[in-house]
């Protein structure tokens, strides 16, 4: 069954955008029909990340009605889908918010997967975005003001009647600047889907134009990812033989 997920987090630069462009991209590698829409209208990053920050239909044109969702597909060489918002001021102004709703409808006629990622905040655009889906997965970092955006993001989505599927943690360092992860799950009232260290691959990707999950598969980052979308699956997480273990380690160094 097709199913629209909106990823928010209340707070910015917390790596939502990342988390969207790497689930996307590690649900394609279970050969999942996957498609990544940036809802994020006033800041879209989605296009960046791909390598393809200007396009000729963007989610804009559509939103305006002036093209099909399908004319907004492109497809990144490494088979990854994404529908990329303008970067324009004037086709941010000439957006129809109300019409995503829509949009993310026609999508589950052809993906199985559409993850939506929303702008930052609490705003009408997240609102849009929460509006449009099935379910919301919420992203944070584990700090006290991370988390308490997260919190009201959390409360946004049910004040929605949208459910939270559960948390993702990113950028972890695992030091003593930071919550417990058992804090970070107590305040939030919700699973944690998974945990994504720091990790210095995740910013080569980006500068690689691509998702750390192709471009580093055995980093630390790439492995939380692959994880996450196996849960989203319902899929047992395999372990690595003693040979593939001493490729992850060469990997990391």
């Amino acid at each position: 069954m097709a199913k629209v997920c909106a990823v928010i987090s209340g707070k910015g630069g917390v790596g939502k955008t990342t988390t969207v462009v790497n689930l996307g991209a590690a649900l394609s590698k279970f050969n999942e029909d996957v498609v990544i829409v940036d809802a994020n209208l006033t800041t879209p990053n989605i296009g960046l990340h791909f390598g393809a920050p200007i396009v000729p239909v963007s989610l804009n044109h559509v939103l305006q009605g002036k093209a099909d969702v399908e004319e907004a597909v492109y497809e990144h060489e490494s088979g990854t889908k994404i529908i990329p918002s303008s970067l324009s001021l004037k086709d941010l102004k000439k957006a129809k918010l109300d019409n995503l709703y829509n949009v993310a409808k026609d999508l589950k006629k052809s993906y199985n997967h559409i993850i939506l990622d929303s702008a930052a905040g609490l705003g009408e655009e997240v609102k849009a975005a929460i509006e449009a889906c099935d379910e919301v997965l919420v992203v944070t970092n584990p700090n006290i003001l991370s988390v308490t955006d997260a919190l009201k993001a959390i409360k946004l989505a049910e004040d929605m009647d949208k459910p939270v599927k559960g948390i993702i943690i990113t950028r972890v360092k695992d030091d003593e600047t930071e919550m417990s992860l058992d804090g970070v799950s107590e305040m939030l009232e919700k699973p944690i889907l998974g945990i994504v260290p720091e990790d210095k691959h995740v910013q080569i990707s980006l500068n690689k134009k691509n998702a750390v999950v192709n471009t580093k598969p055995r980093s630390k980052a790439a492995r939380a990812y692959m994880d996450i979308a196996a849960k989203m699956l319902g899929k047992k997480k395999k372990e690595a033989g003693f040979f593939g273990k001493i490729l992850e380690f060469l990997s990391l160094q």
